[in-house]
């Protein structure tokens, strides 16, 4: 909180800590037992949801500077990922895929493979908040102002932490109330590939923009529609974070 205050003008943190420890939460609840104790051997005492905000918390130091773009990608409404000009420095999806090639290199340093679990347990999260797979114009939403409850905040925000905060749930009784998949989901949600979360991403932000008035004065239906949407992002991460670790850690699911 005091970063956010003192450091005007930064770039908005994705989902906010109630959203990436939630996400992180329903990700533990589906580990594996061969893949719990591997996470435990690099994170220690510290849970997935303990680390889950940690990529956010070290954005402002000046040796993280580098990361900022590796929390989204920007794709414009006529492009693909194919002919989209990927940022050069990095972006969320070549984020994700590097730091699982990090992961699963044996030869990979200890203190490398921290880092990379951490970053990858944030970066899996980013990517379902459709609005960092975004549109170079309005930065993905951030420089859109809108009003929610009385509050002036950027469209971003409203998606990363203000919707979330509304239910005055705490990360823990919002993941036990959205976790709830079928078997279907979680195979159908598994088998996706980095690539195509984002392509989902970019499909679902049309939603996001519709209903946003000129004024930029929301109200509560604009997040009584939106709600199940978000709600199923959240969840759709932490089964597939789940995924991807249980595949990385756990020989049984490569």
């Amino acid at each position: 909180l005091l970063l956010a205050v003192v450091v005007p003008g930064a770039p908005a943190r994705a989902w906010g800590p109630i959203g990436h420890r939630t996400i992180a939460q329903v990700a533990e609840n589906h580990l594996t037992s061969r893949t719990r104790r591997e996470v435990t051997k690099l994170l220690g005492e510290q849970t997935l949801p303990e680390v889950a905000y940690w990529a956010d918390e070290i954005r402002y130091l000046p040796e993280w500077k580098k990361g900022d773009t590796w929390h989204y990608i920007s794709i414009d409404d006529t492009e693909t990922i194919a002919s989209t000009v990927r940022n050069p420095a990095g972006d969320v999806l070549e984020a994700i895929e590097r730091m699982e090639k990090a992961l699963r290199d044996p030869a990979t340093p200890r203190a490398e493979r921290i880092e990379a679990l951490k970053f990858l347990i944030h970066f899996v999260g980013d990517v379902h908040q459709p609005l960092h797979v975004g549109r170079r114009a309005d930065a993905g939403g951030n420089k859109i102002d809108v009003i929610l409850n009385g509050q002036k905040n950027s469209l971003h925000w409203v998606w990363d932490a203000v919707m979330i905060n509304d239910m005055g749930m705490s990360y823990t009784e919002l993941a036990h109330a959205i976790d709830h998949p079928s078997a279907a989901q979680v195979a159908t949600w598994q088998k996706a590939r980095p690539a195509d979360w984002v392509n989902e991403g970019f499909a679902l932000r049309p939603q996001v923009y519709d209903g946003v008035p000129e004024d930029g004065k929301l109200n509560y239906l604009y997040s009584f529609k939106n709600w199940p949407l978000l709600r199923e992002q959240l969840e759709k991460a932490g089964v597939r974070l789940a995924g991807e670790l249980n595949a990385i850690f756990d020989p049984r699911h490569r």
